[in-house]
């Protein structure tokens, strides 16, 4: 069956006769049937981007109550409010982790259509550990909204921190897709992490392992990989990178993976505008500065500052070419 239009769109003819969109649509189908790497007729088991971002949303209710959801909650139905969400959470979360879990065991020797009980019971084991994990999740995003605002003096207070800052935004998401990284959750790790890629400009691979009271200042353009490993009272600010300095490859020329690629921070390191960390090996000791726009490939002892050279600056003056 055709796709209905929606009724706030006028239907609008076709440019094409039907003889035209018959040939257009049997090249287009024999595209789609010669190359499967881009396509999945059968869909059923593989996660939703809308689901997802609909849990994210949900979590968000229960992670800051009050600045997002219900404005008003009577403290007396907080439990029943609580248990309320949790319920409403808990089913689609099940869904798309079932489903995911099925779409990793297709991809090995399991075709879509059969069953896949096993996946059904890690995803609820998956679910319960994960629902557990909320007060503690909620205790760590306290400490980094508390960074945010000791960390900035434009910041007024701490709710701003939360309504308004992008780093807070990334964070949380990407501490829940962490958390569902370690229980080797297939695909929705990564759908939570481009889905905070895009609201804020900030990429964190859900693999990356961050400390507590960690600080994103402004945000924009700062990339942490998979394997980065970040400790706690850090603070990066836009532009920062801490990727990989090179992809090892197999015997077959294929790419390495599950290796450490990315740096480690220690303690109280921060990193300002711009600066590029690169490699597996390299550790940036506790207490450290890495000043904006160095590139380091090398590993830092504690307490020190890595200052790159110095910009020459010329002065020439104005002869009247904007007069």
């Amino acid at each position: 069956m055709a796709p209905e239009i929606p009724h706030d769109q006028p239907s609008i003819e076709s440019p094409l006769s039907g003889e035209r969109l018959d040939v257009l649509a049997s090249q287009v189908a024999a595209s789609i049937q010669d190359n499967q790497r881009t396509c999945h007729l059968t869909t059923s088991y593989l996660p939703s981007r809308r689901e997802v971002i609909g849990v994210l949303e949900r979590m968000s209710w229960l992670l800051f109550p009050g600045f997002h959801g219900p404005r008003e909650i009577d403290s007396k139905q907080l439990q029943s409010h609580t248990r309320q969400l949790l319920s409403g959470i808990a089913g689609p979360l099940f869904h798309q982790i079932a489903g995911a879990l099925r779409y990793a065991e297709t991809t090995g020797s399991i075709t879509f259509s059969e069953h896949c009980p096993d996946c059904d019971e890690r995803a609820r084991e998956i679910v319960d550990s994960f629902l557990e994990s909320i007060p503690a999740l909620r205790a760590r995003l306290s400490f980094d909204v508390q960074a945010a605002y000791d960390g900035d003096p434009a910041a007024h207070h701490t709710d701003e921190a939360i309504f308004c800052y992008p780093g807070i935004r990334a964070l949380w998401m990407h501490r829940i897709a962490h958390e569902l990284y370690t229980f080797h959750v297939p695909l929705i790790p990564r759908i939570i992490a481009e889905h905070a890629h895009e609201l804020t400009g900030i990429d964190i691979h859900p693999g990356a392992t961050i400390g507590d009271s960690f600080f994103i200042d402004h945000g924009t353009g700062v990339v942490i990989g998979e394997t980065t490993i970040i400790g706690n009272h850090c603070k990066v600010y836009q532009g920062v990178t801490l990727g990989a300095r090179s992809f090892e490859r197999d015997s077959d020329g294929g790419l390495k993976r599950g290796t450490k690629r990315h740096p480690t921070l220690g303690n109280h390191v921060t990193v300002y505008a711009g600066a590029t960390i690169l490699g597996g090996d390299t550790l940036i000791g506790d207490k450290c500065i890495i000043a904006g726009g160095v590139f380091l490939m090398r590993s830092v002892d504690a307490d020190h500052t890595v200052r790159g050279p110095k910009a020459a600056v010329r002065l020439n003056e104005n002869r009247g070419e904007f007069n």
